[in-house]
């Protein structure tokens, strides 16, 4: 017996224009799913401009509860319509608060819940502290029609904690939607291979394939310029890339896993067999 899944990433420029992005992304929802995907992968924040680059109130405008959204109402709309699973990206208000989250819609079109953004980074260029609280809904592993998958929001990516604590909660696959380029006080430096790499590593560490969708282009937040370096991709569960993009192209990268298959990988390995969780405690501290 073998579950096959298909899992796509999108990756695309974005603008200021909501009601444009969602059509741009449903769009290329569509043409993941005519290549056979059955979980679509889109970029963080995917409404608009990634906002974080500056401080400025207006931006909490562009926020609302996960019910009232309009990213999450067409695209769990278009999640039924296609029978696809959608991670959905979107700046959620609740009450006073303000998160950098998630719903997963489900096939049919439903929304199994809400994951916020655990780790929140604050520097130039990716000031996130202004706009959003720290997450509270702990991370999560979601039993979806198309396999049980876990998703982390950008700098999560980061934390090997993140990517632990949900495969040990049964996630068969690790999502990440993403929002990451230049660095602007450091125009000599670019994090794309490392940005890579410790994805890899989750996947190596944990026997799980990971898939990340950035988005590209140059972007103008009120004069503050930012260039997102693209370069989503999947790998499998040993780490290995199975595909890929550039870090100027647009479109869908696909790829197919054996989530049966690799579940026996990852028990053949030991990695969860072996760990010592009565010598891990100063990893909490």
């Amino acid at each position: 017996m073998t579950r096959q899944v298909t899992v796509a990433a999108i990756q695309t420029s974005l603008g200021h224009d909501m009601a444009a992005n969602i059509a741009r992304v449903a769009a290329l929802v569509r043409e993941a799913v005519d290549r056979g995907a059955q979980v679509v992968v889109v970029p963080e924040l995917f409404q608009g401009i990634y906002f974080p680059t500056r401080q400025d109130p207006e931006w909490f405008d562009m926020a609302f509860a996960a019910s009232e959204h309009p990213c999450v109402s067409a695209l769990s709309t278009l999640a039924k319509e296609l029978n696809v699973v959608i991670p959905i990206s979107f700046f959620e208000k609740d009450g006073p608060h303000y998160y950098n989250s998630v719903a997963m819609a489900d096939a049919d079109g439903a929304i199994l819940g809400v994951y916020r953004k655990s780790h929140i980074p604050d520097g130039p260029g990716y000031q996130e502290k202004y706009y959003f609280r720290p997450g509270d809904t702990g991370f999560r592993a979601w039993r979806t029609k198309h396999g049980t998958i876990g998703v982390g929001i950008c700098w999560d990516q980061w934390y090997p904690e993140a990517a632990r604590a949900m495969v040990l909660q049964g996630a068969e696959i690790l999502v990440y939607p993403t929002a990451i380029g230049s660095e602007p006080h450091d125009a000599t430096l670019d994090t794309r291979a490392r940005w890579r790499r410790v994805m890899q590593g989750h996947a190596v560490a944990n026997a799980v394939p990971i898939v990340a969708a950035n988005r590209v282009g140059d972007e103008d937040n009120g004069g503050i310029h930012q260039r997102y370096y693209g370069h989503s991709f999947a790998a499998d569960h040993t780490g290995e890339i199975v595909a890929d993009l550039g870090d100027s192209a647009e479109g869908v990268i696909t790829a197919e896993f054996d989530l049966d298959e690799i579940a026996a990988y990852r028990a053949d390995w030991g990695f969860f067999r072996d760990r010592r969780t009565d010598l891990y405690g100063t990893a909490l501290t």
